[in-house]
């Protein structure tokens, strides 16, 4: 397999504008032939009371070195009572076990401690170590720190648990996609100089990817952010170096260090575009079995990450569920591992899997569409999450969701002039945009038989770029959607995995809106600027027509994908979400650069959704 045979056709197309091009060439030939139409929360604990400050029995034997702690400090999985607690302590040119003392205090000079305690770092487990603290009150912050026996101290870090109620708002910073080769992590410096409360990493925390110059990520590295190990991690060693090397950035220290974590893993913990039985970055002639491969992954993911383990004997089952009092549940879904069948691009198919995707989507003679039974979670962790939100009363029901939910499907006529024509795409697009333009100003009537059979999703039809998304597998998004209607929720997801930025309606299939989404750009991994389509971002959410509607072009849908409200295809960031019984706010923050040593940050856009009864709203886009 060559280097650009190791790209997932995704992958390929942000690397490669000739091969996207030729995938939506592909697609839009097989639609128009087709004709097809697409229609763990526990009791908040009491006060505390304060014990004396002096420290726990010191722990034996005592190292004849004092241990490094070069991979700071992280918290996570906060409950209203308890927090996981993280570090990696090691003596150099030793395996020698380490022993270590951590401490909870209110301040941060250590002289008000609330609890102590000791634990051991040892080879076995990469030299990390993780404590479940437990007697904490809800909704309160402290401070942390590791000491070894010799005095010498961790940074110290800080920690929140959740709230159990009396709050009147939580603020998450929301991160996903951080490829180290690509750039700085400044996003992450950002967030930790911010006032959010709570991280939430959607996945792809680490990459796979070697350092081979073909590989995805590896065409412009900056200064000395070069892959270690140099080949694609497949071993046990090779993912702990991995995870290693990204821990050793200063900026991901400082994130972790100012709040507690909540994350979720997607594909490249593992390898690109994973599924149950397989993944499209994984050659077993050359990398082995991947079922081998894979609990390798988990079993170091949970090592380096401070994440309570929701099943001990099954690494592979992390889904779980974290309130927020009275303002949001908190459901952090498993989309990729733990039961997604295979993707329908991932075949082979000379047509990129689109003619799989019509025949799964069109109802046969009994009105069942044949892809009913395709997953992208099990049918128990489905039953987990819509048992979980029926149970909830908090205002919002939030998934912590890798891939895009939303429907994003590009007219059919574009798509095709684009593939077949990329000098005529504009003129294209202008008319598919003006037609729009048009209905929203003058409505149907003033619409001619050209632009009227453009908007026509009979003549002109709809679809997907990308099948590893939720459009891959529409059929369980559709019942997980049916269902969110039915018990009237309020629903959000976050999204990563794009490397973009958008704000989506969240429809069915037969358009009626269910809730909203908020997707995040990358850390650093590069979007569709890196295939020459940055600048597509406003015809995509149809701000480009500004100039002709004026304000009334943002969030309304005007756009090239129907259920776009607004779309930053060029920066890099992350994401700050406010949730309160009120509304929904996003600020969609960007970096200037992520290949130059510095960095300012601002907002590009914030995006409010007020409460409504109905589970639905209106955004105000500013």
């Amino acid at each position: 397999m060559s280097a650009a045979d190791s790209l997932d056709p995704r992958e390929r197309a942000r690397h490669s504008r000739r091969d996207f091009l030729d995938f939506l060439t592909r697609s839009s030939a097989s639609v128009l032939a087709a004709g097809a139409t697409a229609s763990l929360a526990a009791c908040g604990g009491g006060n505390d009371p304060i014990i004396a400050a002096a420290p726990a029995p010191a722990p034996s034997p005592a190292p004849a070195a004092s241990a490094a702690f070069a991979f700071g400090v992280a918290s996570g999985d906060p409950l209203t009572d308890r927090v996981i607690l993280w570090t990696h302590a090691k003596v150099a040119d030793s395996t020698a076990d380490v022993a270590l003392t951590w401490q909870v205090a209110r301040d941060a000079a250590f002289t008000q401690i609330v609890t102590s305690g000791s634990l051991t770092t040892t080879a076995a487990s990469s030299f990390t170590g993780k404590v479940d603290v437990t007697g904490l009150a809800q909704g309160s912050s402290y401070f942390y720190r590791f000491l070894d026996a010799t005095g010498a101290s961790s940074t110290v870090g800080t920690t929140r648990t959740l709230p159990a109620a009396g709050i009147t708002s939580v603020k998450f910073a929301v991160f996903s996609c951080s490829l180290y080769s690509e750039g700085y992590f400044h996003a992450y410096d950002a967030a930790s100089k911010s006032d959010a409360l709570y991280a939430l990493h959607l996945g792809d925390y680490i990459y796979e990817y070697g350092s081979d110059p073909a590989k995805y990520g590896n065409d412009n590295v900056p200064g000395n952010r070069v892959a270690s190990p140099a080949n694609d991690i497949v071993t046990m060693n090779d993912y702990r170096t991995r995870y290693a090397l990204y821990k050793s950035d200063a900026n991901l220290q400082a994130a972790h260090a100012k709040m507690p974590w909540i994350a979720i893993w997607d594909d490249h913990e593992f390898a690109n575009n994973s599924y149950v039985n397989g993944a499209e970055n994984h050659n077993p002639a050359t990398q082995g079995d991947w079922v081998t491969r894979k609990n390798i992954a988990a079993r170091v993911y949970h090592e380096w990450m401070p994440i309570r383990t929701p099943d001990a004997s099954n690494l592979l089952k992390i889904y779980r569920r974290f309130d927020f009092g009275s303002i949001l549940s908190l459901h952090m879904l498993d989309t990729r591992i733990e039961g997604r069948d295979r993707q329908y691009d991932n075949f082979g198919d000379t047509d990129g899997g689109i003619a799989r995707y019509l025949a799964g989507i069109t109802p046969n003679g009994s009105g069942v569409r044949p892809d009913a039974s395709r997953q992208m979670m099990s049918s128990e962790q489905q039953n987990w999450l819509t048992t979980g939100m029926g149970a909830s009363t908090a205002t919002w029901q939030v998934l912590g969701n890798q891939t895009i939910m939303g429907r994003m499907w590009f007219p059919a006529s574009v798509l095709t002039t684009f593939a077949s024509n990329p000098a005529g795409a504009p003129a294209a697009i202008t008319a598919f945009l003006t037609a729009k333009a048009t209905r929203a100003a003058a409505g149907t009537g003033a619409l001619t038989p050209t632009q009227t059979a453009l908007l026509d999703t009979t003549t002109n039809p709809r679809l997907p770029y990308n099948l590893d998304s939720w459009d891959g597998y529409p059929a369980q998004r559709e019942a997980i959607l049916q269902t969110v209607k039915t018990q009237g929720k309020r629903l959000i997801t976050l999204s990563g995995d794009s490397h973009d930025a958008w704000f989506n309606k969240l429809t069915s299939l037969a358009g009626e809106q269910i809730g909203v989404e908020f997707a995040g750009t990358s850390v650093t991994s590069t979007g569709f600027e890196s295939v020459g389509l940055g600048s597509a971002g406003s015809s995509i959410d149809g701000s480009i027509l500004t100039a002709q509607l004026g304000s009334a072009a943002i969030g309304a849908g005007l756009g090239l994908i129907d259920d776009v409200g607004y779309s930053d295809t060029t920066q890099r960031g992350y994401m700050l979400v406010t949730l309160s019984a009120a509304a929904a706010k996003c600020e969609y923050v960007f970096v200037s650069s992520v290949k130059l040593p510095t960095y300012t940050a601002t907002i590009g856009r914030t995006v409010t959704v007020a409460t409504t009864t109905t589970g639905t709203a209106a955004p105000v886009i500013a």
